[in-house]
């Protein structure tokens, strides 16, 4: 099958792209990497009228720590990520996410941003996001705005980014040296959409306590979402197994999936449980812990 018809503008700077998206509003959509809206608009299931190629503005593709952030441009490819040596030292949820998108070769293509508007139920980055409390900023008619992760993500393929819109930034808080995260996914097959993935990020105070945690899980609702309970739950505590076994159930209650071919809903609802254990246990190992040596089984 075959798009739509649709006009094709190539834009050079986010001054252009913003004016081309005011003057189409709705008509028009913003195209990065392509590798989610492109086979939409073959199926038919997305039918711009006016396509906006960012993809080559430069100086969107960016990655750098300024601040105390780590800075994403919104042209920044899934591969920059992952073949990024000081990314795989430093942010390992960031790196495990980036070494299991898709397949190499939309990696080479998709951009993180991207991804994060895309906002696919099943998406890898936007549970990262979620656990590492991204900000997205966006530019408007209005200006700049910054929007928290958890007020970004509205729906199944909604975000807060309104009509003549462009996000143009991400930026995550940079973790400090005890911090650590970790991505757990299940797939079908290399390339598929998850069956069920958590992300996850933990902090240890000098006394060896929890003081800060973040949960996430994606295809498990109708967008990823924060285990605010297991978070809470976390912190302020000395890591033992029966705590992160409390703190993973409260994913698998929190889950709400749809059966498909990839599997019942008690299977996606426990492996939600399931993953996020795997994430608390391994960000706790990366960490030196020491409570895994209790058991490893989940």
């Amino acid at each position: 099958m075959f798009p739509v018809s649709f006009e094709y503008l190539k834009v050079h700077s986010a001054e252009e792209a913003l004016a081309a998206l005011q003057q189409h509003g709705g008509d028009a959509r913003v195209l990065a990497g392509g590798q989610s809206l492109i086979p939409a608009m073959r199926y038919r299931l997305a039918r711009p009228a006016f396509l906006v190629d960012i993809g080559g503005i430069q100086d969107m593709n960016t990655l750098h720590e300024q601040d105390g952030h780590l800075h994403f441009g919104a042209t920044l490819r899934d591969a920059t990520v992952e073949f990024t040596p000081w990314i795989a030292e430093r942010y390992s949820l960031l790196a495990d996410v980036s070494r299991v998108v898709a397949d190499p070769i939309v990696r080479h293509m998709g951009t993180v941003l991207g991804s994060i508007c895309h906002n696919d139920p099943s998406g890898d980055w936007t549970a990262a996001a979620l656990a590492s409390r991204a900000l997205i900023t966006v530019h408007g008619a209005d200006g700049a705005r910054e929007v928290g992760i958890d007020d970004f993500l509205i729906d199944a393929f909604t975000t807060s980014v309104q009509d003549g819109e462009l996000a143009v930034s991400l930026r995550l808080p940079t973790p400090n040296a005890h911090t650590q995260g970790s991505y757990q996914k299940i797939e079908r097959k290399v390339g598929d959409y998850a069956t069920c993935a958590a992300a996850v990020q933990l902090t240890l105070d000098e006394n060896g306590l929890i003081s800060a945690a973040g949960v996430a899980i994606t295809a498990a609702a109708t967008t990823a979402i924060r285990v605010a309970k297991a978070e809470a739950m976390l912190i302020g505590q000395r890591p033992s197994l029966h705590l992160l076994h409390e703190a993973a159930m409260e994913a698998s209650l929190l889950s709400t999936p749809v059966a498909d071919a990839r599997g019942s809903v008690a299977y996606k609802k426990d492996m939600a449980r399931v993953l996020v254990l795997r994430g608390l246990k391994q960000s706790l190992e990366r960490l030196n812990a020491g409570v895994l040596e209790l058991g490893a089984t989940a």
